[in-house]
């Protein structure tokens, strides 16, 4: 969703056509054209300079002289540029650049957002990297920063082993402040994550490695993984694959999936733990693999004392949606389970 600020008020179509006002046609063209004023994509410097049948560089030197005459006229215009300095004092002095450019204007008018971006000195644009997204920024240290902090923070999410709300991101960077030696609010400390590309968002405001299913959920298996997280219960793989096309986070299939398919990958997939007729749970829920006679056998070896048919149901029941009759049923296997003189059960050992 879009920030409203005094920012989103600026019309930044008719600003970039005032600097233009006093460049030679040939000036305005070219600079129009490399900014996408009019189509909304930027041209290439070969490109233009095939329309005019002129060397690459004869077209970068055009747009230079171009902006060598606009750069005088920027206090004209101090109120607006201060208040994008401003923006980016709030956000740690760095933006992501597609989320920059969302938050500050419409779709259509992004490119002259990025035409006043580039004309002012005080802005500079970092390209992508293997670690990092584009982004501006107003001061080049910022980012030296930021990889400190993000360095930190993926170390502490290889710990934790689990996503984590924003708000326990922050809690995490607020305890080590003073050995990071970096002092940064909320706003900021989510600017320097946002440009990450080893920590993602996922579903709900929840942020982890980008490698983890959570964040870049891969296939059904994942998306089955997911659905069973957010719902924390255990549930039917008919379900399951109702909730997949719904999940909140960019990416979610909308395609209907096949039941079917669900439980084929599920039953194959250890995270997982068929715990009834078609109900799937997941392991770290405490949940065992195994039939029932499985179940039953590891309750008893783990009490290391004979328990009761109650006592058995009891436990079985906490691992496995079925019938009280179908726990006892599996009790009357002699091969497997004895009963003693005081009527209650042990492990058979054939």
């Amino acid at each position: 969703m879009r920030r409203t600020t005094m920012l989103n008020t600026i019309n930044f179509s008719q600003i970039s056509q005032d600097f233009l006002k006093n460049l030679t046609k040939r000036q305005k063209e070219v600079i129009s054209r490399r900014f996408g004023f009019q189509s909304g994509k930027r041209e290439t410097l070969e490109s233009i300079g095939k329309s005019f049948q002129m060397t690459r560089e004869r077209v970068r030197q055009v747009e230079r002289d171009g902006f060598l005459k606009m750069r005088p006229e920027i206090d004209t215009y101090k109120k607006v540029f201060t208040a994008l300095l401003d923006y980016f004092k709030k956000q740690g002095e760095l933006k992501r650049e597609d989320i920059l450019f969302s938050q500050l204007a419409p779709f259509k008018f992004q490119p002259n957002l990025y035409f006043l971006l580039t004309l002012h000195p005080q802005f500079s644009k970092f390209p992508e990297s293997s670690d990092f997204y584009p982004l501006w920024t107003i001061n080049p240290n910022s980012l030296q920063r930021a990889k400190k902090v993000n360095k930190f923070l993926v170390s502490k999410l290889k710990e934790k082993k689990e996503i984590l709300p924003f708000s326990k991101i922050l809690e995490l960077y607020k305890k080590n402040q003073n050995i990071l030696g970096i002092n940064l609010n909320s706003q900021s400390l989510l600017s320097f994550v946002e440009i990450s590309k080893e920590i993602e968002q996922g579903m709900e405001n929840f942020f982890g490695l980008k490698e983890w299913p959570e964040i870049s959920p891969r296939g059904v298996k994942d998306k089955s993984f997911l659905v069973l997280k957010r719902e924390e219960r255990p549930l039917h793989f008919n379900e399951i694959s109702s909730l997949i096309p719904k999940l909140p986070f960019q990416g979610a299939s909308e395609k209907r999936v096949v039941s079917q398919t669900v439980h084929n990958e599920l039953i194959k997939d250890p995270r997982f733990v068929l715990v009834g007729r078609g109900i799937y749970a997941l392991r770290e829920w405490g949940y065992e693999p195994g039939v029932v006679k499985d179940i039953i056998e590891r309750i008893l070896r783990k009490k290391k004392t004979p328990l009761s048919e109650g006592e058995i149901v009891k436990e079985v029941l906490k691992q496995r949606f079925v019938k009280e009759s179908t726990v006892l049923l599996n009790l009357k296997n002699q091969e497997y389970f004895i009963k003693n003189s005081q009527g209650k059960y042990i492990v058979g050992e054939i």
